[in-house]
Parts: structure tokens; C-alpha cells; sequence
């Protein structure tokens, strides 16, 4: 596979041999290619790490370019992020044996765009939205599904708002790293970083 060289791909745009590796994995991998690792930490650097979904992303979003994802912003990532602006995402498309590791700080989406994904999202998933207190202490499943019945009964019909907690976030990189299978672990690693002028310089990374 060494035509998929990622040196012979990108050139010095990370965000161009994303969108190509992504094309690719939306054609090959089985489940949620868009599925993602994030990784945050909390303000004196304690870890934690979850999958979440990645919406959007390109060069043109935010200040700087960036990769979007929605959630409970009082969950625990929520609050992490709200001490420790900074997180790293995985991307690891098995099927493809490639992964990327994306790095930088993170901000909140305008209101407007996370109305918007809201208002696209099944009224099942809005209602779970409102009904969960993401992150906090259950005492029981049936807790869970009473509260979404309650919630159910009070939006039988029209619009169900987007409660204020529940927003986006995104990750502006600072870095990435692209990651190939090659036999005999003999792996291709290339990492970008962003100057401060905005632009990307790159390096292969040995194995």
C-alpha cells in the first residue's frame, strides 16, 4: 500500500489527507466512521476518555479549522472542558488499519449552530437529551425511563427546544498524526504542527 503514502496525499495539509482518509473510511468501515475518542482531563490533569461522534469539520470552521461534536455540557466532559480547555480526539478505523490523533483547545459552538444539529436530531434523542442528567448518579433504569415517559407527555407536540447545557464543541488542532499499518510493524507516523502564523509544517515520526 505504499501509493496511500500519506507524504504522497497531503502534502502540507492536514486537513486534505483527513478528508481523503475519511472518504475512505466512510466507504470501508462498518460502523460509525465518524465515531471518535475524545480525551480531556480535568484542571489539575486528571484523564478520561469517551467515544462521541464527530458532526462537522473542515478548515473553515471556528477561528482555525476544527472538528465539532455535541453533548451535555454539565456531563463529565462537559465540566472538564469548562476547567481544561484542551483535548485530544482518535480516530482508529480498523478496517482500514490507519488511525489519526488530532490535538488543540476547544471551544463552544454558537448557540445557533447547536440549535440547528438539535433540531435535526430524532424526537426520541431530543427527548433523551432533556430527560438525562448526563453523567450523574442513577439510581435505576427505571428512574431513567419514568423521567423520559414525564418528558414525553409534556412535548406531544411542536418544537422541543434545545435545553441550554446541551451544546457543541469545538476542537481548533494545534497538531495531528497520521498513523498507517505497514508490515512488520514497520509503521508510517507523520505529524503536523501549526505555527503560530497559521501555517502546517510536518515530520515523519519513526515507528
Amino acid at each position: 500500500m505504499e501509493h496511500d503514502s500519506a507524504n504522497a496525499i497531503a502534502g502540507e495539509d492536514p486537513y486534505a489527507l483527513f478528508d481523503a482518509w475519511f472518504a475512505e473510511a466512510r466507504k470501508n468501515e462498518p460502523n460509525d466512521p465518524e465515531a471518535v475518542a475524545l480525551a480531556t482531563a480535568t484542571r489539575d490533569g486528571a484523564p478520561s476518555v469517551r467515544m462521541v461522534l464527530m458532526k462537522d469539520h473542515g478548515p473553515l470552521l471556528g477561528d482555525s479549522g476544527g472538528f465539532v461534536f455535541y453533548t451535555n455540557g454539565h456531563s463529565r466532559k462537559g465540566g472538564e472542558l469548562q476547567a481544561n480547555p484542551r483535548a485530544a480526539l482518535l480516530f482508529h478505523w480498523k478496517s482500514l488499519r490507519r488511525q489519526v490523533r488530532v490535538e488543540g483547545t476547544v471551544s463552544e459552538v454558537d448557540p445557533a449552530a447547536a440549535d440547528a444539529y438539535f433540531a435535526s436530531r430524532s424526537r426520541d434523542s431530543q427527548i433523551g437529551a432533556l430527560a438525562s442528567d448526563q453523567s450523574r448518579p442513577l439510581g435505576s433504569r427505571g428512574e431513567f425511563l419514568a423521567r423520559i415517559a414525564k418528558v414525553t407527555a409534556r412535548h406531544l407536540v411542536g418544537v422541543i427546544p434545545r435545553p441550554p447545557h446541551w451544546t457543541g464543541y469545538c476542537l481548533n488542532p494545534s497538531a495531528f498524526e497520521f498513523w498507517m499499518d505497514r508490515p512488520f510493524r514497520l509503521h508510517e507516523r507523520r505529524r503536523f504542527v501549526r505555527a503560530p502564523d497559521g501555517r502546517w509544517t510536518s515530520t515523519l515520526l519513526y515507528p
